[in-house]
């Protein structure tokens, strides 16, 4: 069994925000592989299904991003699942718009609701960073990760989502390479190098024949008339 969490703020005010990101992962997964409803557990909203042949539990806690090891820890407590089995999917500043990498264990950065997620249940479970850009400044980091994705970013987000959900199963079974080439056929699908056909070109018409000069004189000319 595994345990899908998606990080992010719960409310309309922060729906649209990069920091949710990991909410609306959790959130195409469940619509594109038949998830049942989301219900209310583990103060988090939840659901449960299958990918492939593993039963999987998406969450989305709902204690704000900074409290959310809470509802993590309570749930794979629940379900007697180790870190190992539980996998975050999260914004991740310090990769460009569009970017997905797989990290299993290792340090938080300073993300805020990873640092909870570190507190409740140790580092050693899977995270997929999420690449939304980084403001240029650190300052700037907080209002700009808790902005709404511009109507700019609405193409290459729908690809890294629909990229996520199609690569699930892959994930749920371990392999994290296979996930990958799910999120890059979406987000860079193969060219076709082919191109179109060229129109047949009608053949270039046949040089006419040089007109034969004729060097006689009037007179032969009128001679050879009536020969």
């Amino acid at each position: 069994m595994q345990l899908f969490v998606g990080l992010g703020n719960p409310g309309g005010k922060y729906a649209g925000n990069r920091h949710n990101i990991g909410f609306m992962a959790v959130d195409r997964i469940a619509a594109d592989h038949g998830f049942g409803p989301w219900k209310s557990k583990f103060q988090a909203e939840m659901s449960e299904g299958r990918l492939g042949s593993e039963k999987v539990v998406l969450l989305k806690p709902m204690t704000f991003m900074n409290l959310s090891g809470q509802s993590v820890g309570e749930a794979m407590r629940f379900f007697k699942l180790d870190p190992a089995d539980v996998t975050v999917f999260h914004d991740e500043i310090d990769l460009a718009p569009g970017k997905v990498r797989v990290k299993q264990g290792g340090g938080h950065a300073g993300h805020n609701g990873l640092r909870s997620v570190h507190q409740h249940i140790g580092p050693e479970y899977r995270r997929i960073r999420m690449g939304v850009g980084h403001p240029g400044h650190k300052d700037r980091v907080p209002g700009y990760v808790l902005s709404d994705f511009a109507k700019a970013d609405q193409d290459w987000l729908d690809d890294v989502l629909r990229g996520c959900a199609d690569g699930a199963p892959s994930l749920a079974e371990g392999d994290g390479g296979r996930f990958m080439n799910a999120v890059a056929l979406r987000t860079n699908p193969p060219r076709d190098t082919g191109g179109p056909a060229k129109p047949a070109q009608d053949p270039a018409p046949a040089p006419r024949e040089a007109e034969a000069v004729d060097h006689r004189s009037p007179l032969q000319r009128l001679a050879d008339k009536f020969r």
